[in-house]
């Protein structure tokens, strides 16, 4: 078969060069939440984050993830960053969202699809390649005029994501919009805080 210009589909691609079309990266986060405590601060939810140990955002505070390899889906790539960057195996990841917006990485045009996972294993947490420390990070959310606050606490430590819960018009799935963080790298914020709704936290 034959398209517009009268090429067939292996004339096409022998002349197709994907060096015409700019093509961003893609990276795979993943959020790692889990409940503990005992008595009145049963069910406590915490979530695991890395500090950056490179540029950008060299110091600051994300959730563990990199850059999906050629070869490799997103949900391995999620896998394996969260395994090198957290020594965190074993989990299983649902997918959150893809996030695009344009320059939400200064590196340039990269693309990030999300992760929740929530571990009632118990794993252990160690820092390991790009990840200057690995700890969990106590959540707790308040609700004033509309917008949700979720602050991430560890030790002095303290970071925030505020935003607006809005539904999906067709799955009524919540997503976060007017998001505003501090603290964390990227657009951590708005990744932790999808995360966070679909938890259903």
């Amino acid at each position: 078969m034959k398209d517009k210009k009268g090429l067939t589909e292996e004339e096409f691609l022998a002349a197709y060069s994907p060096k015409n079309y700019p093509q961003p990266s893609l990276t795979a986060d993943i959020c790692v939440f889990r409940r503990v405590g005992e008595g009145d601060s049963a069910d406590r939810l915490q979530v695991l984050l890395v500090e950056r140990g490179g540029h950008p955002y060299l110091g600051c505070w994300a959730t563990p993830g990199g850059f999906v390899s050629p070869g490799e889906t997103a949900d391995q790539a999620a896998a394996r960053e969260l395994a090198e960057e957290t020594g965190v195996e074993g989990l299983a990841l649902e997918p959150v969202a893809l996030f695009s917006t344009p320059g939400r990485d200064p590196r340039g045009w990269t693309i990030s699809y999300a992760f929740v996972a929530l571990d009632d294993k118990g794993v252990t947490v160690h820092a390991g390649d790009d990840a200057a420390k690995a700890q969990w990070f106590d959540v707790a959310a308040v609700e004033q005029d509309g917008r949700t606050r979720l602050t991430f606490t560890s030790g002095t430590e303290k970071l925030a994501a505020s935003f607006i819960p809005a539904a999906a018009p067709i799955t009524g799935t919540l997503r976060a919009t007017d998001v505003a963080g501090e603290g964390l790298a990227f657009d951590h914020a708005q990744i932790l805080a999808d995360a966070w709704l679909r938890l259903g936290a």
